[in-house]
């Protein structure tokens, strides 16, 4: 006779796939039995009362202690007993780790909002100067990274660095790739983590992986740690929950301090992972010498003023993208442009149209146009293009004039004082100027508050 707990592990151990299952039998009252294996569980440890969710935040609000259970590891909860929890290969037992919530229940309403995704595209001074926090200190002229600190020269001697996401941090990740062969002079290629995890990789010791999600869960990614971890590479993690699977399985890694990200398309925890990069690529181009101080220094001061400069964009582009969505709220195709650090940023802009608009949209190069878009555009193709000042600007202005040669419609990101592009644009949204390589965190703001409104607006 098995028992019910018995039962299920016996059930578990046939089971192909990925799980986070509660399972209740009428013969066993006031027991549940949760098990997990590559989805996210977490027990909340009320007063009587038990709550079990993916993750902390439904349960925040009646208890401040919960049990994260661990990859391959199910638990038996009833009022007499408490929590157990045991292997599913062996039954072998596990001592829980009873975790302090650090949420508060401010951060997972709306507070007066009419959508968590507006609520969180205005968090993002806050969540950038959040993440920045007790890591760079301008005064001192230096960067503190206890993560990379401690592991300083098994990145500095990388032969090569691997990033590997998914989705947005997909895109955060290529502005990484940027940012790091940029300052620290390291070789960087970045993957899509669902195709790394499906071929031959080729992968050693001498590498660094920089893992990067949002939720610390996603299953790609996880599933990609671990076949680094098994070549013997170097796994850096790069996540917004704390305790997450991610988290726990990393070599070291820092947290994006962007709170809950509850809008399921990604907006502040974007924008947060890319200062964590920034941080990461200028503190290890200071320490390797590829970056002299007196650049160093004027870097860091441009990294701390862009939590302002956010503020200045979210004050005059909320309006401005109101206009121009109402007049789009019928488009049926979306082309974004961009160029160097800002290539990323159109295809973010596209993803973010397309996930919460359903309108199809295609980030390119902007020099790439030519290669083929360039057919599609007449006067019904609105095209988003984003020219800061510092990087290709003349390259732009000449991707703008073949776009209005052929009648398309042109909403520039620029910044303020523009007057090439602008003169040329059908619609301007105007951002305060910054250092190229800091440039997409400024300029996913416009593009950000652009999907959101056309999608209300539909």
């Amino acid at each position: 006779e098995l028992g019910f707990a018995g039962a299920v592990r016996a059930s578990l151990n046939e089971v192909y796939g990925a799980y986070a299952i509660t399972v209740m039998h009428e013969d066993f009252p006031g027991e549940l039995i949760v098990a997990r294996l590559g989805s996210p569980l977490a027990i909340g440890l009320g007063d009587k009362e038990f709550f079990i969710a993916s993750d902390a935040s439904p349960f925040v609000e009646f208890t401040k202690e919960a049990v994260y259970l661990e990859e391959g590891h199910m638990a038996t909860i009833s009022l007499e007993n408490g929590v157990n929890i045991f292997t599913i290969k062996d039954n072998e037992k596990v001592e829980p780790a009873i975790q302090e919530l650090r949420l508060n229940l401010e951060q997972i309403e709306k507070g007066g909002y009419e959508h968590f995704m507006l609520k969180e595209i205005n968090e993002q001074p806050r969540s950038i100067r959040d993440t920045m926090r007790g890591r760079l200190l301008v005064d001192e002229g230096v960067i503190k990274m206890a993560g990379i600190w401690d592991h300083l020269e098994r990145i500095n001697k990388a032969e090569r660095i691997v990033i590997i996401a998914c989705g947005t941090s997909w895109h955060a990740g290529l502005i990484g790739e940027y940012l790091i062969e940029e300052f620290a002079r390291i070789p960087v290629e970045v993957e899509y983590a669902s195709e790394f995890r499906y071929r031959n990789p080729i992968i050693g010791p001498k590498d660094v992986v920089i893992a990067i999600s949002q939720s610390g869960e996603t299953a790609d990614t996880m599933a990609a740690i671990k076949l680094a971890k098994e070549k013997g590479a170097f796994v850096y993690g790069i996540c917004n929950v704390v305790d997450s699977s991610i988290a726990r399985v990393t070599d070291a890694g820092s947290y994006t301090h962007a709170g809950p990200e509850i809008g399921v398309a990604s907006t502040k925890a974007f924008t947060a992972q890319l200062t964590i990069l920034s941080l990461i690529a200028l503190k290890l181009g200071k320490h390797n010498g590829n970056l002299g101080n007196a650049e160093f220094m004027s870097l860091i001061a441009e990294l701390d003023a862009i939590p302002t400069k956010v503020e200045e964009v979210l004050q005059s582009s909320h309006e401005v993208a109101k206009n121009i969505a109402k007049q789009y709220v019928d488009a049926t195709n979306f082309l974004y442009l961009g160029r160097g650090y800002n290539f990323p940023s159109a295809l973010e802009g596209a993803l973010k149209l397309k996930e919460i608009s359903y309108i199809h949209a295609e980030g390119y190069p902007a020099a790439e146009m030519k290669h083929g878009p360039i057919a599609l555009i007449d006067e019904n193709m609105p095209i988003v293009i984003i020219a800061p000042k510092q990087g290709h600007y003349d390259k732009i202005v000449s991707n703008v004039q073949e776009i209005k040669a052929r009648k398309g419609q042109v909403i520039a990101v620029v910044n303020k004082g523009d007057v090439q592009v602008s003169s040329m644009a059908d619609h301007v949204i105007e951002m305060p100027e910054t250092s190229e390589c800091f440039s997409p965190i400024v300029a996913a703001i416009p593009l950000q508050l652009l999907s959101y409104y056309i999608a209300v607006y539909r």
